[in-house]
Formats: structure tokens, sequence, C-alpha cells
């Protein structure tokens, strides 16, 4: 299973499922994160948290421990 946090910069995945449950899970979708989003990883931070997206035509900041959750292809 390949998740968000696998992804590399540069290049671009497609949401294929959303892990967790409750809040954590809303909170994700809430961001637009959904499942067929495709989603470009623009940059990574110094210190590896957290990771800038490039998807839905904005640009999103997103903690490695909630990229985990996020299975794409």
């Amino acid at each position: 299973m390949k998740t968000l946090k696998d992804v590399q910069v540069g290049e671009t995945a497609v949401i294929k499922k959303l892990h967790g449950a409750g809040a954590i899970k809303r909170r994700i979708m809430d961001m637009g994160i959904t499942k067929g989003v495709e989603v470009f990883v623009r940059k990574v931070a110094p210190l590896g948290d957290p990771m800038e997206l490039n998807l839905r035509g904005y640009e999103l900041s997103l903690r490695k421990s909630d990229a985990e959750l996020i299975e794409v292809e």
C-alpha cells in the first residue's frame, strides 16, 4: 500500500482511499482530499514535515502523520 507520505517531490498521485475514522477522516475530507482527486507534491519542509500539496486549484500543507492515512495509486 502506497501512501501520500511516500510520494516524492515533483510527483503526482491519485487518491485511492482514506483510512482513519471519525473526526480525522472528516477533517481530511473537508480539506478537499477525496477519492479520485489528483494531488501534486510541490515541496517538503526542510525538516521533513509538513509537505505542501497542490490539489483542486489550491495549495495545502499537510502533516506527514495525516499523509500516512491517505492511500494513493
